[in-house]
């Protein structure tokens, strides 16, 4: 059975959707962000790129809503090692200005609320 949500619920699945897709559409973009210390890079950015997608599609059924919620906080606290990575490194920061990477990193906790707020309903 599919879940019965707001719009915004929807918007959320949609979003870890074309996330997880874009992981293998333009692999380059996370190569590059991908701390040095992090064993096979290209295998994490295709299993995160996964389980994005499988988090999006979790949240359209019921029965999997919640480990789906549970999946994209994890994978959010995981994204926390390359946001890091990104503001420290010149090269993963790709000459962003440094108030835009610390804002991303910020997100993040927005994206983890964002979630978290959907459990039990």
């Amino acid at each position: 059975m599919l879940t019965s949500a707001p719009w915004h619920y929807y918007v959320m699945a949609a979003i870890y959707m074309l996330a997880g897709l874009n992981h293998f559409r333009r692999p380059e973009l996370y190569l590059k962000i991908m701390p040095p210390y992090l064993p096979k890079p290209q295998f994490l950015v295709g299993l995160s790129g996964v389980l994005e997608v499988l988090a999006g599609i979790g949240l359209l059924v019921a029965a999997t809503k919640s480990t789906a919620i549970y999946l994209i906080i994890a994978l959010l606290f995981s994204f926390f090692t390359v946001h890091i990575y990104m503001l420290i490194s010149e090269k993963a920061g790709m000459g962003l200005p440094k108030i835009l990477l610390f804002s991303r990193l910020l997100l993040q906790f927005g994206l983890i609320w964002w979630a978290f707020n959907y459990l039990g309903t």
